[in-house]
């Protein structure tokens, strides 16, 4: 069966709504197919009332929230699923973030689990406690009140958490994939920061990492990234660190989970501004039907409830190669 997506032009922001009629505000997020049905989740956004063209980056007084569709273009709001709090000494205490919240589920524990980038109130990143760390929560529904079970910096406390994801392999194993940042305090020869993606396995429940990890050198300076396995090989999509600028995205790809991997320049055909479509990249999710799907979020700094999404199919070469495509309709198998 095929879902007819609407992007909207490269130079406007096509707004999704929901069955009810309402904007779709789901910032970062991504989709997880469960119970039948496929479920799309993000952190739901507003605005800094002081700095109203993003300056400062995007908070959350609600929390992430969850939409459900048979075909990927109807998507019912189910509400909340892991809610800030406006308690003054709750480590959830709005305004705050989850950022870039990711679900996978877990065969064994038969739990699903969200990792995020966690900032607490009033959600500015930082290098102090609290302000650059990774978060885990646990359910045992896909669309339920999701348990926040606390913070964590992977790796080593010097190593301050930016955006991240997740990635579950084939043979269950599942990892952490963040933008590792390592300050001159800690590292006093770098000229001023080290940045740097890597990849943590993750524990067999999912809730706390390994000291099995490896540095992604071809993903130097790199963020925002979005992996997806296909034909043996191991890709993975990122972003540059230009902010709420768009930049041109690159990828590189590998055998092996842990590397090494090579950088296999940009992605995207046609993409003449090297904006990558004025979009970054948010995570990429495999429909029932097999196509890989991108997705990408078109940020809205002058009102960030107003974020758009993009979603493209991922075109595999024979040679182990990937792109993108930019268009303002595109049609998927669901």
């Amino acid at each position: 069966m095929k879902a007819r997506i609407v992007n909207g032009k490269i130079t406007n922001f096509y707004q999704r709504t929901d069955t009810d009629g309402n904007v779709i505000n789901a910032s970062d997020g991504g989709v997880i197919f469960a119970d039948g049905q496929y479920h799309w989740y993000g952190l739901r956004l507003r605005p800094r009332p002081f700095a109203p063209k993003g300056e400062g980056g995007q908070v959350t007084d609600t929390g992430v929230v969850m939409y459900a569709s048979s075909d990927l273009v109807s998507w019912k709001y189910e509400g909340v699923i892991l809610a800030s709090s406006q308690e003054e000494n709750n480590p959830l205490r709005a305004p705050m973030r989850f950022e870039r919240p990711k679900i996978i589920y877990n065969q064994a524990t038969k739990k699903y689990v969200l990792w995020c980038h966690y900032v607490k109130y009033p959600g500015d990143h930082g290098f102090g406690p609290g302000t650059a760390e990774a978060g885990v929560a646990v359910c045992d529904r896909v669309n339920g009140q999701y348990r926040f079970l606390g913070t964590c910096r992977p790796i080593d406390e010097s190593g301050f958490v930016r955006d991240c994801t997740l990635f579950q392999d084939d043979d269950g194993n599942a990892y952490f994939v963040y933008d590792r940042q390592v300050s001159r305090e800690f590292k006093p020869v770098l000229e001023p920061f080290e940045r740097c993606l890597h990849i943590v396995k993750l524990s067999d429940d999912y809730l706390s990492c390994t000291k099995e990890y490896a540095r992604i050198d071809a993903a130097d300076g790199r963020e925002a990234p979005c992996l997806v396995k296909n034909g043996g090989w191991y890709y993975m999509v990122t972003s540059g660190l230009t902010g709420w600028a768009y930049n041109q995205a690159r990828y590189c790809r590998a055998k092996s989970i842990m590397g090494p991997w090579e950088d296999m320049g940009d992605p995207c055909t046609g993409d003449d501004e090297k904006t990558t479509f004025r979009t970054q990249g948010t995570y990429i999710f495999d429909t029932r039907a097999g196509e890989s799907v991108m997705m990408l979020e078109r940020h809205n700094t002058e009102n960030f409830e107003r974020c758009t999404y993009v979603w493209l199919p991922i075109r595999y070469g024979n040679n182990g190669t990937l792109k993108l495509v930019f268009e303002e309709e595109v049609t998927l198998e669901y």
